[in-house]
Parts: C-alpha cells; sequence; structure tokens
C-alpha cells in the first residue's frame, strides 16, 4: 500500500493538484484540509505517514501548524508548500520543523523527490 498522506492548502485548486500528482505517483491521499486548525485535527485523526502544508492560510498559518503537529508527533514528516518570494517564511518552516518546501506553481518532479527524500 502506497504511503499516506495529507494535503493542506486553502486553494482547493492547490489542493486538487498535489493530489493529482501524488495518486498518479501511487501514494494514498488520506485527507484534506484547507487551514492549520483542521490540518491539526486531520492530523491527530488520520495519522499521515507525510503532510503538506501551505505556508499562508486562514485561521492558523502552516508555519504555526508545524510546530504544534511536531509537539503532537516529534517524528512527523512534513513539507512545506510556498509561493516565490517567501525564503524567509521558509526558513521559519525549516526551523520549526518541517523536512522540506516545494514552490509553487507545483512541478511534478519536484514535488515526488520531496515527497520521496521526506518519507525515506
Amino acid at each position: 500500500m502506497g504511503k499516506r498522506i495529507l494535503v493542506v492548502d486553502d486553494a482547493a485548486f492547490m489542493r486538487m493538484m498535489i493530489k493529482d500528482i501524488l495518486i498518479k505517483n501511487g501514494y494514498v491521499v488520506v485527507g484534506e484540509a484547507e487551514n492549520g486548525m483542521l490540518a491539526i485535527e486531520r492530523f491527530i485523526e488520520l495519522r499521515p505517514d507525510l503532510v503538506t502544508m501551505d505556508i499562508t492560510m486562514p485561521e492558523l498559518d502552516g508555519i504555526s501548524a508545524v510546530r504544534e503537529i511536531r509537539k503532537i508527533d516529534p517524528q512527523s514528516r512534513i513539507i512545506m508548500c510556498s509561493a516565490m518570494g517567501q525564503q524567509a517564511m521558509v526558513i521559519d518552516a525549516i526551523q520549526a520543523g518541517a523536512r522540506d518546501f516545494i514552490v509553487k506553481p507545483f512541478q511534478p518532479e519536484r514535488v515526488i523527490e520531496a515527497v520521496s527524500k521526506a518519507l525515506s
């Protein structure tokens, strides 16, 4: 069975794009969330092998969500998704415990490279 992934992004279109890339490459998308609060709830409920996390979201941003998820499970694997020009935020995300980051618009091969690296 493929590794189980939770996809978190406030834009439904972005979630769909990531899901599509993951499913085509044999991963199982077990859930989605559109903000950091829901991401934490779904993480607890679903216990995915990996989370893809947008940085800028309503209610709770991705970096805060990463910190909370890492408190729940220090071994959690999270990849941040950021738009161009968010380098400072990416550094914050890595310091918060994210394993890697991918930049929007997504390059399918880069997404799969980051996911397989984070899962190995």
